[in-house]
């Protein structure tokens, strides 16, 4: 599955109040749309895994999505 990223994206996931919060300025939004729809082809099973490390803001929660069926 490619993972295709839009320059300048901004992401931060949290969780408030047990519920979860998506930020995201244009790029990243556009980003997550572009992932999604790859994730919607893929195989169930398939997931993306974002943290703090390698995609989301600083002091971010760990988010990952899967493809279920």
């Amino acid at each position: 599955m490619k993972i295709e990223w839009v320059d300048g994206f901004e992401i931060k996931a949290a969780v408030d109040n047990n519920e979860i919060v998506i930020t995201a300025n244009r790029e990243g939004l556009l980003s997550l749309a572009k992932q999604l729809t790859a994730l919607a082809d893929a195989v169930p099973g398939e997931h993306i895994h974002y943290d703090e490390l390698n995609s989301l803001e600083e002091g971010s929660a760990e988010m990952i999505i899967e493809r279920i069926r």
